[in-house]
């Protein structure tokens, strides 16, 4: 409050300093809340070289990758807690990756994936722990090993059935199994470090369960969805991005229908703080089809596209974040093209877009 006594111009620059705080606090959770500029890609470059310093140049703030807890934990480890139990075998290119990222100050977000045999009955890796415990313990392992790391996803796609069993088609059965386990991972991780953002979904555009049924039948034994932070999506599309545009489909959910997914997160969240999206992986192909996408456009649409994405992503506020699928292109003929270089390591107009995106 400002004293009554004061003189006029006192007044004055006491109501500007009131004025210049309350700016200050509206702004301060927008600049908080900003979108982060993303990139899946490798740690080195086609000629051998490190891609740190490439990420850089790009203006990348996180980095993203995956932990295969298959691999790193073929056989059952007897302290499944501690990091430097015998049985863990890390993996050289994730312990790279978080070190290399760290001195580039560039954030790590990785994505915790895939069942051992022990953990599921003898089962391939796509198949859901018997016991949620397992995974929060790797969980446990993951994060005492990398410490620096702060934003964890839990599984990649778990919609579809080449990600996630059991995932009965158009039933609840593998949403709701996915639910205990996200949950336990949020309390888990949590409980180590508040700072830890936990992002859960991680759905993308169709699916053998569809991204707007995985959503609605995401729930605990008790109703209520699991917690999490950021819901994360994958909203590969074959239509310029554009929030305006209707969904196409009224049960898929790609890149133009983040404020349908949106609303959809606000009415499940209900009396809770509403996630916000990460969009962990999106691209669009140049030049030709490959392996993942039979649709593509010309490099110079590419870096449109791009540009239309980050455009919507800094503008948007409950996009959290949004992660381009990849660095270089994969070589002919069924290498994946939505890379900024091509596969000899030349950047492409997309790459000047990524850089350039703010």
């Amino acid at each position: 409050m400002i004293a009554h006594h004061l003189p006029r111009h006192r007044k004055r620059a006491a109501l500007a300093l009131v004025v210049a705080a309350a700016i200050v606090s509206l702004l301060t959770p927008a600049i908080a809340g900003a979108s982060l500029k993303s990139i899946w890609g490798p740690t080195t470059l086609p000629d051998g070289r490190s891609a740190f310093p490439v990420y850089k140049r790009l203006g990348v703030d996180v980095l993203q990758y995956s932990v295969r807890w298959e691999a790193v934990a073929a056989t059952r480890p007897t302290d499944p807690r501690n990091p430097d139990d015998p049985a863990y075998r890390w993996s050289a290119d994730v312990d790279k990756a978080v070190a290399e990222a760290r001195r580039n100050g560039i954030r790590m977000a990785l994505m915790v994936i895939g069942t051992p045999g022990w953990a599921n009955g003898g089962r391939d890796w796509r198949w859901a722990p018997a016991d949620s415990r397992d995974y929060a313990d790797f969980l446990v392992a993951v994060s005492r090993r990398y410490p620096s790391v702060r934003h964890w996803m839990i599984w990649g796609e778990p919609s579809r059935m080449g990600n996630w069993m059991p995932l009965p088609g158009n039933s609840p059965v593998g949403p709701r199994r996915y639910a205990k386990l996200l949950d336990r991972a949020y309390g888990t991780l949590k409980r180590l470090d508040e700072r830890n953002v936990v992002i859960g979904g991680m759905t993308f555009t169709a699916g053998d369960v569809l991204p707007a049924n995985w959503l609605r039948w995401m729930r605990l034994p008790n109703g209520r969805p699991p917690r999490l932070d950021w819901y994360g999506h994958n909203g590969f599309s074959t239509r310029y991005p554009d929030l305006a545009k209707p969904p196409y489909h009224r049960r898929l959910r790609d890149f133009s229908d983040l404020d349908t997914l949106y609303g959809q997160l606000r009415r499940t969240y209900r009396g809770r703080r509403t996630p916000r999206i990460w969009v962990s992986e999106y691209t669009i192909s140049s030049d030709r089809g490959n392996a993942d996408f039979s649709f593509y456009v010309s490099r110079r649409e590419q870096a449109r596209w791009l540009r239309a994405v980050y455009r919507i992503a800094r503008r948007t506020p409950y996009i959290a974040g949004v992660g381009w699928i990849g660095l270089v292109d994969g070589p002919d003929p069924a290498g994946l093209t939505g890379g900024l270089l091509d596969e000899r390591g030349k950047p492409k107009p997309a790459y000047y877009a990524y850089r350039n995106a703010r």
